[in-house]
């Protein structure tokens, strides 16, 4: 492989929620109304602190902290039923401004796209549907189906092993601390996006931080992959 092929991005790997949809607020929605049935308090601080982990880790943390008798696969079904209510029914909810033709950009010039979401699959498939994104992507991968959860690599390695590319030819884009530190133990170039839901995330230890998708064109990242890499 000569330096300028292994230079170029050959792979994009998407995080789902706050990247691709503005999931966010729904999921903070669900898991406030969660947090409700169950009878508990949980700051904001410690709530920021699940961002881009699986909702299992996540209750099972919740067990452990508030010393709960429920098991935390009920909490996950709880959590789960709200969010599917909120997301049938709340009329804001749609794709980050300028994420379609981001991707249409990226399928158009031939990169390989993958999809590393901490999101059940049930769920990732609900939204792929919803917005016919299947169409562009080579595959999904669902943090809910692995032994570790973000921050551990191993979601971004295993996406980049079905993106058929190696990792110093992949790009992840994340908007959480947990997804950058994931993706960074993954030795993979990772971009940020700032999003408005991303307030009180690191993204220290991004490669490069955007606010708009209009900056990461593919000739854009291109050219900014070459440079740092």
């Amino acid at each position: 492989m000569n330096t300028i092929e292994s230079r170029a991005v050959k792979a994009i790997i998407f995080d789902m929620d706050g990247v691709i949809v503005n999931s966010e607020p729904l999921h903070h929605k669900a898991y406030h109304l969660m947090f409700a049935d169950i009878g508990i308090e949980v700051s904001e601080e410690i709530y920021r602190s699940f961002t881009g982990q699986a909702t299992l880790p996540i209750c099972q943390r919740l067990c452990e902290v508030y010393q709960l008798k429920e098991a935390p696969e009920s909490l996950v079904a709880l959590k789960r039923e709200h969010f599917k209510v909120l997301f049938d029914n709340d009329q804001d909810f749609d794709l980050i401004p300028g994420v379609r033709e981001l991707i249409k950009d990226y399928y158009n010039h031939g990169l390989t796209l993958v999809l590393a979401s901490s999101a059940s699959m049930p769920n990732i498939n609900r939204i792929f549907k919803r917005f016919d994104l299947d169409q562009y992507f080579t595959a999904k991968l669902s943090g809910a189906d692995l032994k570790e959860s973000k921050p551990h690599p191993e979601i971004f390695i295993n996406a980049a092993k079905a993106s058929g590319h190696d990792r110093n030819q992949c790009v992840v884009i994340e908007d959480s601390e947990n997804g950058l530190q994931a993706a960074r133990a993954a030795n993979i170039f990772c971009v940020a996006y700032n999003s408005p839901d991303a307030s009180g995330q690191d993204h220290s230890l991004a490669d490069k931080i955007i606010s708009s998708y209009s900056a990461l064109s593919f000739d854009e990242l291109q050219a900014i992959f070459a440079r740092q890499k």
